[in-house]
């Protein structure tokens, strides 16, 4: 009896540390050589937030070897991944495309809004917390950002900055009217007369604001008509 009771504290105290296997899917934000033949990947994962992850033997010349490219930041993969709480650095046990990019990869604009993206995110995403919302929406956005026409192109990158800072508590105030014309940037929200302060935007450029605040979907920047200057006033004034 004495002998059954310290097998199951054994088995008990054992199996806590013993990583169990998940499947999530990820979004690819950084990878990192490591050794000869591995490497080191932080993704953003709808199951656990940000992770990091060894992925041994994936850096060769042999068949393995194109598997590295799926490492590339912005890459969309399912994962089956150990997890272990206690540790900072898990491991993989099997990956695949989650969604294959048409044009992102190759076009060099779409390229350019979404590594700016990925770079938005990993300056943001600092703690392993889970959040499904926040990972549905960028998922959706790689997404729509490679089927997106020209114009939505242009206009991805205030959509997705102003969109994204709802989740950390501090988006925009959709307060815009006829006499709230004017976007007052510490105070996050329309007013209707010029601050007494610098930090704001005239009624025109306001107007963009609450244009892209009013976008539900990428789809919807179409119908926004700016040029890179507006979009060069608008991005500045936000950072």
């Amino acid at each position: 009896m004495i002998w059954k009771f310290k097998a199951d504290l054994y088995t008990v105290v054992h199996n806590t540390f013993v990583p169990m296997i998940y499947k999530t899917k990820g979004i690819v934000l950084r990878t990192i050589k490591y050794g000869e033949t591995s490497i080191v990947t932080n993704i953003f994962t709808e199951e656990f937030g940000v992770q990091s992850y060894l992925v041994n033997g994936i850096r060769t010349s042999g068949k393995s070897s194109s598997k590295a490219g799926m490492f590339q930041p912005t890459s969309i993969l399912a994962l089956e991944a150990y997890h272990n709480d206690l540790k900072n650095l898990q491991r993989l046990k099997e990956f695949r495309w989650s969604y294959l990019y048409q044009s992102v990869l190759t076009e060099v604009t779409k390229n350019s809004v979404a590594i700016f993206i990925v770079e938005l995110l990993y300056k943001c995403l600092k703690q392993p917390e889970k959040n499904i919302q926040l990972f549905a929406f960028c998922e959706d956005a790689f997404i729509a950002l490679d089927k997106a026409k020209p114009i939505v192109t242009a206009n991805f990158p205030l959509y997705f900055s102003i969109h994204l800072a709802a989740f950390f508590g501090f988006s925009p105030a959709e307060n815009s009217s006829q006499t709230q014309l004017f976007f007052d940037l510490q105070e996050g929200k329309f007013v209707n007369e010029m601050p007494t302060h610098s930090y704001y935007l005239d009624a025109a450029t306001s107007t963009f604001i609450a244009e892209i605040l009013k976008a539900r979907h990428p789809d919807d920047l179409a119908e926004i008509k700016m040029n890179k200057t507006n979009r060069r006033v608008l991005m500045i004034a936000l950072q």
